[in-house]
């Protein structure tokens, strides 16, 4: 009996919509009494520990160039590690926010190929792997500076939302230096300085939106 599931994430302001088709013995192993009190309905937790076992691993690298910060378009490669296995799914940016998007690596996955602003997907197995690059619209000028909202992020199932991992690295042009976060660090949610670059590094269940607010140095 086929399964319908949903993994949704929201990614520097597009729309990635991980829409799938396919049997996951993951959840068909569970009783209804034990999705029942794993299910988040949806409000952001963060993990202070990462939970046991392999958990979707969304990787984002993030190119902000001084043409950017006219234009508002960056530089993005990601990377999906630990996808659910299941029969067809597909990843859907919003129209007129991706471009110049392709596929640069898959495995475990029989086909991935680009079919508009969406990425499709066939026979996704265990432990498989995608990476994609595209230019995307997602920096914003502000008076006092730029804001790169990224959001929200989500792992959905049906109505429930599962442990999600997403990692960040933003690369910026020299006299750019982020001034505030949202939300605040705290256990599960990091953000630093390391090597010329801003790292951000979440352990979360429900919806994550994540505003990293930039400025120029005196």
């Amino acid at each position: 009996m086929n399964r319908f599931a949903i993994l949704t994430f929201w990614l520097l302001a597009c729309l990635p919509a991980w829409a799938s088709e396919g049997g996951d013995e993951w959840w068909q192993e569970k009783t209804d009494t034990e999705r029942a009190l794993e299910v988040n309905p949806g409000e952001l937790e963060f993990l202070a520990e990462p939970p046991e076992g392999p958990v979707h691993h969304h990787d984002n690298r993030i190119t902000i160039t001084e043409a950017s910060l006219a234009s508002g378009w960056i530089g993005l490669r990601q990377c999906h590690q630990h996808l659910d296995p299941v029969g067809r799914a597909q990843i859907v940016f919003g129209e007129g926010r991706i471009r110049a998007l392709r596929v640069t690596a898959s495995e475990n996955i029989e086909r991935a190929w680009v079919e508009g602003a969406s990425v499709q997907l066939e026979g996704v197995r265990s432990d498989a792997r995608l990476c994609i690059e595209a230019e995307s619209r997602a920096l914003h000028a502000q008076d006092d500076g730029y804001l790169l909202k990224n959001g929200p992020y989500m792992r959905r199932f049906l109505d429930g939302y599962f442990p999600m991992h997403v990692t960040m690295t933003v690369e910026a042009p020299e006299g750019l230096q982020l001034a505030s976060v949202e939300p605040e660090r705290q256990p599960g949610f990091r953000v630093w300085r390391e090597d010329g670059r801003y790292h951000l590094d979440a352990w979360f269940e429900g919806r994550l939106v994540t505003r990293l607010r930039l400025e120029r140095t005196p």
